[in-house]
């Protein structure tokens, strides 16, 4: 079984000249893709099915950077990984009309802040795990084809500590217990999305949750979350007035509604970003929580970005390249 070393700069890279070739054999329908996260502290494991149509023998490749591919199913064919899976991609030969390609793999946790990172609180012990995709980082937790322009519906099943909180794109369910302190999250299927902009926090997350009422009477769901040891920093009443005033903002100057299901955002340790836009499920880095006197400008700063993301999510409409398209007068 083939192995890569996460940790490094993936072997392969994709050109330009791949993309759009890829972009004309392939067009992809969902993903479902399930998380393990009680399998360890340095790794996890990761169960991908991707659904794709794609040009009748053609030949293409998927992306995977993974510590180990331990099972590749084409079609119902199972490939051997030690043939098909090096540098970063998994050779996908003699494709049909209508494609199934399921990658079951072992994937490390990242503390450099790309893929899914973990950290764990000195102060309290707690965990804290959150994705970072951009870009082209979604294949560090999930076998996929990692490009924007071939977008799909993500449906996520997650198995974790069943006293965690959890956030994604879609809407966080009820977890189902497993027994043994463990549970398990079903989430509903995605609009659709590019790899990059889904998403997965998961640990001892602090929340604070509110509702944001559009003009149309849209009733939205908001949460804040950040470290246990950081919630009496957390000033969220402001956080929120500032997301939803971004929101009415932004719904007003595009003539567009918000267009997921909820609107997330949590304060993220050790993050190597100041934000990043995920569908519904907003990540910042933690300075963003003041634990002192600030300046204004760091405020000014805040109040900048928070609804900056908001205003992101009104542009950049599900199924299109983030180009607004505005009703024409």
């Amino acid at each position: 079984m083939r192995k890569e070393p996460c940790s490094k700069v993936p072997g392969t890279n994709l050109t330009r000249e791949e993309a759009a070739e890829r972009a004309r054999l392939v067009s992809v329908s969902s993903y479902e893709v399930e998380l393990d996260l009680t399998t360890g502290s340095e790794t996890f494991a990761s169960t991908s099915v991707v659904r794709f149509s794609a040009e009748p023998g053609s030949a293409t490749f998927a992306d995977l950077v993974a510590v180990e591919a331990a099972e590749i199913v084409l079609n119902g064919r199972t490939l051997d990984p030690a043939a098909v899976y090096a540098d970063s991609r998994i050779a996908l030969h003699e494709l049909a009309a209508e494609n199934e390609l399921k990658v079951r793999a072992v994937c490390e946790y990242s503390h450099t802040g790309e893929g899914l990172h973990r950290m764990v609180d000195p102060v309290d012990k707690g965990e804290f795990l959150y994705t970072q995709f951009e870009v082209p980082d979604a294949r560090r937790v999930f076998a996929n084809f990692e490009q924007p322009d071939l977008k799909a519906t993500f449906r996520f099943t997650v198995t974790a500590q069943a006293h965690w909180e959890l956030f994604s794109n879609a809407p966080t369910p009820s977890p189902e217990p497993l027994g043994d302190g463990r549970a398990i999250w079903r989430f509903e299927p995605t609009e659709r999305i590019s790899t990059y902009v889904t998403a997965l926090i998961a640990g001892d997350y602090h929340v604070v949750r509110d509702t944001y009422t559009s003009p149309d009477g849209t009733v939205i769901p908001m949460a804040v979350a950040c470290r246990r040891s950081l919630a009496d920093y957390l000033d969220a009443d402001e956080i929120l007035d500032t997301t939803k005033r971004g929101f009415d903002y932004y719904q007003a100057l595009f003539d567009l509604p918000y267009p997921f299901a909820k609107y997330d955002q949590a304060f993220v340790p050790e993050y190597n970003a100041g934000a990043m836009e995920n569908a519904g499920c907003i990540t910042f880095r933690e300075d963003y929580i003041f634990r002192s006197k600030v300046t204004d400008a760091a405020h000014e700063r805040r109040a900048e970005t928070i609804p900056a993301r908001a205003g992101a999510h009104v542009v950049r409409r599900p199924g299109h390249h983030g180009v607004v398209e505005r009703p024409v007068a």
